[in-house]
């Protein structure tokens, strides 16, 4: 069963500037910043631009993610991003409270096929076995329960409890010890502690990078986000949102998945000289509900 909630148009600008502190050249760089287009999501229009300015190379990675590649071989003591997205979201497929009576039997027998290899075992940043991890499980009592919707969310709640949500208490190199033992992260550390716990239950767990949407009608918020997905039986794949303590819906505009942040970081990228670099990232999200006979206009906010 779907909601009733219209489906909603989001224009999203996000740009990036990159300063060093002398110039340097060759700069070789990814970037996942396109949204994904799927039956709840479709891109209206989207863009990038750089300066220095040269080609885009598209690509499709091994989770299906849609990236660019771009290299720029002169001198520059600036690099600028600018990406801008127009989305329609569609509300999101409403998933019961329980799934019924064998669920985990049916989940575990699935799991062990190839294809969730990646989603079932240690990355990058999600790490089952984490020995600091597994004394956070032990301290707050966390096993799974008689459903696996019920765990989830069970968990999800938990986790939001426990953490608080502190800008700049992590970075994106950080660990999950880090969040374990202050308490205090960004989305990024919530979803990777969630990702880690379900691993370990043996529920296939992908990690969703995105924008996080404003709730009225004409706001604008600058906030990116990261949130996770499980598969379940039936169901497929399904959003939980740790750091709002929420099922996913049509706030969540999702640009990549991967097995953590490491796979779908916004940008990464190389360059030649011996120069620090500095990095602003400035977001801009708007909501409209979508018309089909007027023409979508961005968000200009200098946030």
């Amino acid at each position: 069963m779907t909601s009733s909630d219209p489906a909603v148009v989001y224009a999203i600008e996000h740009r990036m500037v990159f300063r060093y502190e002398r110039p340097v050249h060759l700069s070789a760089m990814t970037l996942y910043l396109r949204p994904i287009q799927d039956r709840r999501q479709v891109v209206r229009e989207f863009s990038v631009h750089t300066d220095p300015g040269g080609t885009l190379f598209d690509f499709t990675d091994a989770f299906g993610n849609r990236g660019h590649f771009l290299d720029r071989p002169a001198h520059h003591d600036r690099f600028a991003i600018h990406a801008r997205s127009a989305v329609e979201v569609a509300a999101a497929t409403t998933v019961p409270d329980r799934l019924g009576t064998g669920a985990w039997t049916a989940l575990r027998r699935a799991a062990t096929a190839p294809e969730f290899w990646p989603m079932t075992h240690a990355s990058r940043f999600v790490r089952p076995d984490n020995p600091v991890l597994g004394d956070f499980v032990s301290t707050h009592g966390l096993e799974p329960g008689d459903d696996p919707v019920a765990t989830v969310r069970a968990l999800r709640a938990k986790l939001h409890g426990t953490f608080r949500y502190t800008p700049g208490s992590t970075t994106v190199d950080s660990p999950i010890e880090r969040i374990l033992e202050t308490g205090q992260g960004v989305c990024q550390d919530y979803a990777h502690v969630m990702a880690s716990i379900l691993r370990r239950w043996g529920i296939p767990c992908r990690y969703v990078s995105g924008y996080l949407g404003p709730a009225d009608g004409d706001a604008v918020t600058g906030q990116s986000h990261a949130w996770v997905e499980c598969w379940f039986p039936e169901a497929g794949w399904t959003g939980f949102d740790p750091t709002n303590d929420a099922d996913v819906d049509a706030r969540h505009v999702r640009v990549a998945v991967g097995r953590d942040y490491a796979d779908v970081p916004p940008t990464r990228g190389v360059y030649q000289g011996s120069a620090a670099s500095a990095l602003d990232t400035r977001v801009a999200v708007s909501r409209r509900i979508p018309d089909a006979e007027a023409g979508l206009a961005f968000a200009h906010a200098d946030r």
